[in-house]
């Protein structure tokens, strides 16, 4: 990238604003180019102008000091004083046509809603006379003189809205910028900070590389640290606020500190007035949240500069002011019974004294008052630990909880703080405290929680006996039955993280039917309760935990079907609902392990798009850092089943960047990074993901095993076959131990990829009867397909329909395969052109089934004739437009038949990808 940004920044992402301009100019008078000061209006109009020919261009600058004086933005170009009793507007036209020589004027102005009146009255003479074309850029918002505002509203000149570049676009430019892949955590980073704004963005990359934040790390721009602010993004961010009122100041720094916060809770602190006069100048923005109305500011970065403009002393004044009035309202609805706030249950309720009612403001009132120098109550403290922890933000959980335990919260804040911990992979530091905290558990519920914490860090760590020692140990200790169900899912939880589904769909601590079966969703003996209103609906902790213990099982072992019905009971369609905080405050690990379910059994079952939605949403959960439970990993295996196995990388290897070390889910995203490098010839990269991911996936059945199959792939990339069908049977075998049968059908099914069908069919077979869903019978035909053509290009064909074209081009493959071995030449080029034209679709993919693909042998005259042919041209058009005879057009597309085993111009073209 240049070091001198401000001269070579790219200009991306605005293609169709540029040819809307470039139109606007062709057919009337002008364009009018309008948006927020740095969005990239100027530049818009200077790349229009750059490619004009035939134009003598007058540029002007609307100033604040030009406004001053007559024509000042056009004094450069305004010479000798006009005739005696000459129209003023007239004389400045002649002079600035006289400026253009031979060619048409055109008059381009930037920030035209500062020309002085003579001027705006001359650029609307220019535009509405025809004398000129007219380009003018105006600031949205901004007070315009009345001609300028004529020039649109009179319909004299096309307006276009120019808006800050979505993420697509900001990744666009930092590609461009930056020379090379930008992680996507950087991406969506810099694009939220700079609000796609282009000189904001501009100016946080040169700040981020000045500081040496934004550099290279494993083969892509990444940000690592703290958002620092240049000391001339710092002057553009506190020019754009401008001049505040002692009541606006005050009222733009409490939306900083608390943003997003209650527009009334803000008025009432200040006065309405400053609110709408900070809204009209688009410093603040009102959002609807429910039947509350917040206040954010009007970008990102006025944040960063207003709070970096307070003291210490008055940011913590600030924020206790905040937390006080919002305490004050909750009191408030605690005795009126009305107000804006909602919510039921225990933990909303904000204490005997009254206090804000909704669960996030029990959070940020304690926030608020930890940052701003209160003391704050250990149960408020504990009590916000949990919500965050349910919003999924365990950084702050940890460190609230941490808060109440310092405050006097006892053993109950340990164990709280262990539930944090062990998402944030810092499993040995929480068993360490809760080990040192085991005395203070005296009550049934501190030993229930302090061992359930304990037996779920222990599991997580590893050490599986222990975990399942203390848990069982509890199980037996406490009588309260509610405590002994909580304790019994997180031994069920155990079992399932070591692979024992049998024992953990067992638990004492799930729904039972009559039969004594774990109850599901849609059970003919389920307990007759009425089903809730709408997903989730007045569902209590312990049955979300169970919900989410039943789902995993069901969906890793092969149920999917169950699975999903649990998911759906609990959720609704994931990504669609979002979950009552009543039960996530209760049960924090139970929504990403439903959908983490739901991601497994979708893509065991064959349903790519679906686990991809799943998979997203589960990207987006929380509002903190790390991912809660690399969900990247999901999204890579449907990429590289769809052949995008770039994208798989990429999936993977952005999630991996932000996991902690000490969690078995980087070692899932690290051995799906293994195996699509492998997939593609990245053997040195596919080796080192492999041996990162070996130690935290080993803790897991389900996490291990990925990191076994991309063993496979890793050895099949180095060449060694035979290694990689040994890895492959060992993949198998660890999934059959494990009870992974979604897992076991594709390490079965690798053996088919690598020619060993043998050896799977018949286990395939047995598995279709264990496994729901369409994917393991197809899985099955795979393999007992092996020397029929036929079988295995409808085997193909069904793999495409799936979309997963990786397999398919496999398949295809073998069809070939089979023909040869049969001596059906013909048959046999047919099927390796479907391969090649599927293999296509898997860019940079190689696999010993498809290795001896080859681009179809055609000479340039018969591209060009299957080109023509495939657009519907008959042989004799083809002649005429070649300049040959008919015959000779027939007999080239005939030898492309013959080359490629097919009789039909439609499929020759489909297979080549001809238009």
């Amino acid at each position: 990238m240049s070091e001198q940004l401000g001269s070579c920044w790219p200009f991306v992402g605005r293609g169709g604003q540029l040819a809307r301009v470039r139109e606007a100019l062709r057919a009337r008078a002008g364009v009018m180019i309008v948006g927020e000061a740095g969005v990239g209006k100027s530049r818009l109009a200077a790349q229009a102008l750059s490619v004009l020919g035939g134009y003598g261009v007058v540029r002007a600058l609307g100033t604040a000091t030009a406004a001053t004086i007559p024509f000042g933005a056009f004094a450069h170009a305004l010479t000798g004083p006009p005739g005696a009793g000459e129209n003023l507007l007239r004389w400045a036209a002649r002079h600035l046509r006289d400026r253009a020589g031979g060619g048409r004027l055109l008059v381009s102005v930037d920030d035209a809603h500062r020309l002085d009146p003579a001027s705006a009255a001359l650029v609307h003479h220019l535009a509405s006379s025809g004398a000129a074309a007219v380009v003018v850029t105006v600031r949205s918002g901004a007070r315009q003189p009345a001609p300028i505002t004529a020039l649109w509203k009179d319909e004299l000149l096309d307006r276009i809205e120019l808006r800050p570049l979505d993420r697509d676009g900001v990744e666009a430019v930092l590609a461009e910028a930056l020379g090379g892949e930008v992680a996507a955590p950087t991406v969506r980073r810099l694009a939220e900070v700079s609000g796609g704004n282009l000189l904001y963005l501009r100016e946080l990359v040169h700040a981020g590389r000045t500081s040496g934040r934004l550099a290279v790390r494993d083969g892509a721009w990444r940000w690592c640290g703290e958002l620092s602010l240049t000391a001339r993004l710092r002057e553009l961010v506190e020019a754009r606020i401008g001049r505040l009122e002692p009541d606006e100041r005050e009222t733009l720094e409490l939306v900083a500190f608390g943003e997003p916060v209650g527009a009334a809770l803000v008025a009432g602190l200040t006065s309405a007035e400053a609110v709408e006069r900070l809204e009209e100048r688009g410093l603040v923005a009102a959002v609807a949240d429910g039947r509350r109305e917040h206040l954010r500011l009007g970008h990102p970065l006025y944040g960063q500069v207003v709070r970096d403009g307070c003291g210490t002393l008055r940011a913590r004044r600030r924020l206790r002011t905040l937390a006080g009035a919002l305490e004050a309202g909750g009191a408030r609805q605690e005795a009126g019974g009305t107000g804006e706030a909602g919510g039921a249950g225990e933990a909303g309720r904000a204490g005997e004294a009254g206090g804000p009612r909704r669960r996030e403001d029990v959070l940020r009132a304690a926030v608020w008052r930890l940052d701003g120098g209160s003391a704050v109550a250990p149960d408020t403290l504990l009590d916000a630990a949990g919500v965050a922890l349910a919003r999924q933000d365990p950084r702050l959980a940890a460190r609230l909880a941490r808060a109440a335990h310092e405050a006097g919260a006892g053993v109950s804040a340990v164990a709280l703080l262990g539930q944090a911990l062990v998402v944030l992979g810092e499993s040995e530091t929480a068993v360490a405290a809760l080990r040192r905290a085991a005395g203070a558990a005296v009550t049934e519920g501190e030993r229930a929680r302090h061992a359930a914490s304990l037996g779920i860090n222990l599991a997580w760590a590893g050490a599986d006996a222990e975990a399942c020692a203390v848990l069982d140990a509890a199980g037996e200790s406490v009588t309260d039955p509610a405590l002994r169900r909580e304790v019994g899912l997180y031994r069920g939880m155990a079992d399932f993280l070591a692979g024992r589904l049998t024992s953990a769909a067992r638990s004492p601590a799930l729904p039972r039917t009559s039969t004594g079966a774990p109850e599901t969703a849609g059970s003919p003996a389920s307990t007759g309760s009425p089903a809730p209103t709408r997903a989730g609906a007045s569902l209590a902790g312990w049955e979300a935990q169970a919900a989410a213990l039943e789902a995993w099982v069901g969906a890793y072992a092969g149920r999917t079907e169950r699975s999903l019905a649990v998911v759906h009971r609990i959720l609704g369609e994931p990504g669609d609902v979002t979950p009552d905080d009543g039960w996530t405050v209760g049960a924090p690990h139970a929504l990403p392990a439903l959908l983490d379910a739901a991601c497994a059994a979708r893509v065991f079952s064959g349903r790519l798009a679906e686990a991809a939605r799943t998979a997203e949403r589960g990207m987006a959960l929380g509002e903190g850092e790390p991912p809660v439970t690399g969900f990247g990993a999901h999204r890579a295996v449907v990429a590289r089943l769809r052949g995008d196995v770039a994208g798989a990388a990429r999936f993977a290897g952005e999630d991996a960047a932000r996991l902690p070390a000490g969690t078995p889910y980087l070692g899932r995203c690290l051995a799906e990074l293994a195996h699509a490098s492998a997939l593609l010839g990245r053997t040195v990269r596919a080796g080192e993901a492999l041996a990162r991911a070996e130690r935290p996936a080993a803790r897991w059945a389900f996490t291990w095993q990925p990191a076994l199959q991309a063993a496979v792939w890793v050895a099949a990339a180095d060449g060694d076959l035979d290694g990689a069908v040994a890895a492959c049977r060992s993949a198998a075998r660890h999934a059959e131990e494990g009870e992974q049968y979604g897992y076991l059908m594709f390490a079965l099914h690798d053996l088919v990829r690598l020619g060993r069908p043998g050896e799977a069919a018949g286990r395939l077979a047995e598995l279709a009867e264990r496994v729901d869903g369409p994917l393991v019978r197809l899985f099955a035909r795979h393999a007992g397909a092996a020397g029929d053509p036929g079988e295995l290009r409808a085997v193909a064909e069904e793999f495409e329909r799936l979309g997963m074209v990786l397999y398919a081009a496999e398949a295809a493959a073998h069809e070939a395969a089979a023909y040869l071995r049969m001596g059906r030449g013909t048959q046999a080029r047919g099927a390796r052109t479907r391969a090649w034209a599927l293999a296509r679709r898997c860019p940079g993919v190689t696999t010993p089934a498809l290795v001896e693909l080859a681009t179809p042998e055609l000479t340039p005259r018969q591209r060009e004739i299957v080109r023509l042919a495939a657009a519907g041209l008959t042989n004799r058009q083809i002649a005429a437009r070649l300049a040959v005879s008919t015959r000779t057009a027939a007999n080239h597309l005939q030898a492309v038949y013959d080359k490629l085993g097919v009789n039909d111009r439609t499929q020759v073209g489909r297979l080549l990808g001809a238009p």
